[in-house]
């Protein structure tokens, strides 16, 4: 009876501790049905890329001071932006969700911190050249 006791409890850590390692919010996986995929706590499920900076960029404006502007290729006039505001930038055949922050335009992901590959991921690796 211990035995199955101290399986029990061994097999709920190694879950529990797997689960809190996998699911960060803006944690990127990748699958080869799928593709990349950004983890979403909130909803605690995995979106794709654009889902979850969708996601972000209008939650982030639901909080009434920010602004999404419209996907395009041309970046807003800098006289009507405001600390905070988010704008998915298009490059050629990829996107790139950009924040306002420090007063200049930088990527979500550096203002954020989620993971790392959204650095890599779409327009993201160039949009400052």
């Amino acid at each position: 009876m211990r035995s199955i006791i101290k399986t029990v409890i061994t097999i709920t850590a190694l879950l529990a501790s797997f689960h809190s390692w996998a699911t960060n919010n803006g944690e990127v996986r990748q699958t080869v049905e799928l593709g990349m995929q950004a983890w979403h706590e909130e909803s605690k499920q995995w979106l794709t890329m654009e889902e979850f900076w969708d996601n972000y960029a209008n939650n982030h404006a639901s909080k009434g001071k920010y602004k999404n502007w419209p996907a395009s290729t041309t970046y807003p006039k800098y006289e009507a932006l405001n600390e905070g505001d988010t704008f998915l930038v298009e490059l050629k055949d990829s996107t790139c969700l950009m924040q306002f922050h420090h007063s200049r335009w930088r990527r979500a992901n550096d203002v954020r911190r989620w993971d790392d590959a959204f650095n890599a991921y779409g327009a993201c690796p160039f949009v400052f050249e």
